[in-house]
């Protein structure tokens, strides 16, 4: 019986338009340690679809098509979307991903939700945010440093 949701995917899975596919597979696979699981190549050179696993997840992705309507987010300008990841090490997850190319826009610090997150941009204009669950915060804690922090408490 064919499985609704193949093994080895979540129910929601990132789909990522980039400008240069193939170079985007290389540096994930530097930045963030992806391993490719599936690409095809079109006649024309293209790359329509491929897969990659990052950790546990599977990240689909492709070259960006304006015609099919699937422009980049250098295309667009940029993007309102951030990709969270969590790594057991973001200082060292932070360091190796701007070594391979992204762009830092935060740096590295903790936070009062109990995480220690930085963020990037990959050269194809996605947004990353890498984080490091550093403290169990329950939600009754969260809310009170919630409220300090946007009270400028923190």
């Amino acid at each position: 019986m064919v499985k609704p949701i193949p093994d080895g995917y979540a129910e929601l899975t990132a789909y990522l338009s980039v400008a240069d596919a193939d170079e985007a597979i290389a540096f994930y696979t530097r930045a963030f340690g992806a391993k490719e699981l599936q690409r095809y190549t079109a006649p024309n050179g293209t790359v329509p679809h491929a897969q990659i696993q990052i950790g546990g997840t599977v990240v689909m992705l492709s070259d960006e098509s304006p015609a099919a309507g699937l422009p980049g987010p250098r295309a667009l300008g940029g993007t309102p979307v951030t990709l969270y990841l969590f790594v057991a090490d973001v200082d060292a997850a932070f360091a190796r991903a701007v070594q391979a190319g992204a762009e830092e826009k935060r740096p590295v610090e903790n936070h009062f939700f109990g995480e220690r997150t930085g963020q990037v941009v990959d050269p194809f204009g996605h947004r990353w945010t890498l984080a490091t669950r550093i403290e169990d915060v329950s939600p009754e804690e969260f809310e009170r440093r919630a409220n300090a922090y946007v009270q400028g408490k923190s």
